[in-house]
């Protein structure tokens, strides 16, 4: 145990016994912050894009938060984004390339998850330079029983001081537009949309310097 949250609530290391729980938060949570199994006809695909290999090449900085009833969310980061998204393209996408096939360019065609299908052929690698000087990003999800309890707030802490103790300068996230919870707790712990980044129709990223970079 890492954070003892009360009420039988906390957090712990993540392992590759936990990769179907990750799988399991990452698609209740997955329509911005809702629940995303009725959207997706295969419901591995969105773990495997955005939760599984976090705890695969980045364990000591992957976390669930447990309970009695079972793994209720978890709590993910990447210390250096470039490198971390190099090891997706070399040692990841490849094999998940080979269990899906490519739905296509055309959207208005996909159906259920062939978003994630396009989404594993065309991973999103690429680094927006204006995130050059928050080299580390990180993901939260929580189910509905691990909210409103604070929680979050000292996942967030947590993750934060793991990074800035390693030698991260800041930290990014990436947030759905429609996520409005969401942007509001960010914003309660300093995170502010990067100035230089307009938002899209599905991502807006929240960001901060941590205290003492120079």
């Amino acid at each position: 145990m890492i954070l003892d949250f009360g009420n039988g609530f906390f957090l712990r290391q993540a392992t590759d016994a936990d990769h179907p729980a990750l799988r399991m938060v990452c698609l209740k949570t997955g329509d911005a912050g809702e629940d995303a199994t009725a959207r997706e006809d295969d419901p591995n695909l969105i773990g495997q894009i955005y939760a599984v290999p976090y705890q695969v090449f980045e364990p000591d900085f992957a976390f669930v938060i447990d309970n009695p009833s079972g793994v209720a969310g978890y709590l993910l980061g990447a210390f250096n984004t470039a490198a971390f998204y190099d090891r997706l393209a070399t040692n990841w996408y490849p094999a998940l390339q080979r269990g899906v096939a490519d739905p296509g360019p055309d959207a208005s065609g996909w159906q259920g998850s062939d978003w994630a299908r396009h989404r594993i052929h065309h991973p999103a690698l690429a680094i927006p330079p204006a995130l050059s000087a928050y080299p580390s990003h990180g993901h939260i999800d929580l189910l509905p029983q691990a909210r409103g309890k604070g929680i979050g707030r000292q996942c967030i802490t947590l993750l934060e001081s793991r990074l800035a103790d390693a030698g991260s300068t800041g930290l990014w996230l990436e947030v759905h537009p429609r996520n409005h919870k969401a942007l509001r707790f960010y914003a309660n712990l300093g995170y502010r949309p990067s100035p230089a980044l307009e938002p899209s129709e599905n991502a807006i990223y929240v960001v901060k310097r941590f205290a003492g970079a120079g």
